[in-house]
This record gives structure tokens, sequence and C-alpha cells, in this order.
């Protein structure tokens, strides 16, 4: 598989959260921030560059490059931590707000165990999402039904990547905090694609 082949992990996240939202900014190059977006931006800067200790007898590496053949998936785990005398890697993703009710976050982390797995040969049966309101980690298991969710969306996103087609919004609760709403118009979705949209209004002028 060659390098441009690939597909980042965070598009993956986009893809189990919103495929549409997810096709807006990996297919459209559409993107827009808002306070959620600017807020999570600022909570993965701290732990950004190299090798640290977070605390006693844990060693830590922030903004580790990962890489998966199998799945195609690059990118980067925020926080990858060995305790003293372990080989077992734990990935930690720090994301901004409270847990969600979907899982999206979880399927990001065990893609990034998955990756792990594949670079070392070690097993990661386990990680912890660390969410920026409550301050504190949610542990997660990479369980045989998480990794199957994984594996699933990974090759849905492939193949929503390669059809090059943008999907009609399913409006919802999800909605109200998007950063694109502006872009997607949700509540308009007989224009499947922002772009179709955008030239339907060039017509009509």
């Amino acid at each position: 598989m060659e390098d441009e082949d690939f597909i980042p992990l965070s598009a993956l996240q986009h893809f189990v959260f919103c495929p549409r939202q997810c096709a807006l900014i990996h297919l459209e190059q559409a993107w827009a921030d808002n306070r959620l977006t600017a807020e999570g931006n600022l909570l993965h800067e701290r732990v950004t560059g190299g090798e640290t200790s977070l605390r006693a007898g844990i060693r830590a590496f922030r903004s580790l490059p990962l890489r998966c053949g199998r799945l195609g998936l690059v990118g980067y785990a925020d926080v990858v931590e060995f305790e003293a005398g372990s080989d077992t890697p734990f990935p930690v993703e720090y994301k901004r707000g409270r847990a969600k009710p979907h899982d999206a976050d979880r399927v990001q982390l065990c893609a990034q165990a998955l990756c792990i797995e594949e670079m070392t040969g070690l097993p990661v049966p386990e990680g912890a999402l660390f969410y920026g309101e409550p301050r504190r980690r949610e542990a997660t298991a990479f369980t045989p039904a998480l990794r199957a969710r994984t594996e699933q969306a990974a090759a849905e996103l492939r193949a929503l990547l390669a059809s090059g087609r943008t999907p009609a919004a399913e409006p919802g609760p999800k909605c109200r905090n998007c950063s694109l709403a502006e872009i997607c118009r949700p509540t308009l979705s007989a224009a499947p694609s922002a772009a179709r949209w955008v030239e339907r209004l060039r017509e009509e002028a």
C-alpha cells in the first residue's frame, strides 16, 4: 500500500460520529472551528512532544507515530504509557468534554491499539480515554467486539472515501455542537454534498 493510500486515524473517529461530517472534511476539505474544537486543540497541545515521565514508575511517549498496513490507517497516539518492568503498551487518547453516548472515541482508541500491535508485535489489551471536563480517565478494554467494530468501520470508511460521494445528512442531536453545521446544513437533506449545495445556491442567484 502506497503512503497516499493510508487514511488518518482521525477520519475513523469522524466517520463513526457522522459519515457526512467525515466526507465533508476528508473529501471536500471543509473545516470550521468553534469553541469545542478550539478547546480540543488546546487539550491536545498539552500532550505533544517526545518521551516524558507522567508519574513515578511510568514511561510515557507523547505524539507517537502510528501505522497499520493491514487496515491502511496512519496517525498519532496522544500518549502511550509503559509501566516499569512491563512491555505492555497502554494508549491514552485525550478528549475535551465528557464521555459520549456513541462509540467514536472508543473506536479511534482501539484503532490506535491495532496499529501498536502491528508495529510492535505486542498485545494491547486495554487503554484509556481522558476527558477534559471531569478530568478523569475512562478505561477501555479492547474486546473482540470492539476490535470487530473498529475493523468494520475502517473498511466502511475506505469504501466511503473511494466512492468520492458525500452522504446525505441525517439530522439529530449530534448536529447541535458540530462545527460544520453551517457548511453541512443538515436540514437540507436533499443536497447530499455541501459542494452541490453551494453550486445550487449559485445557480439560483
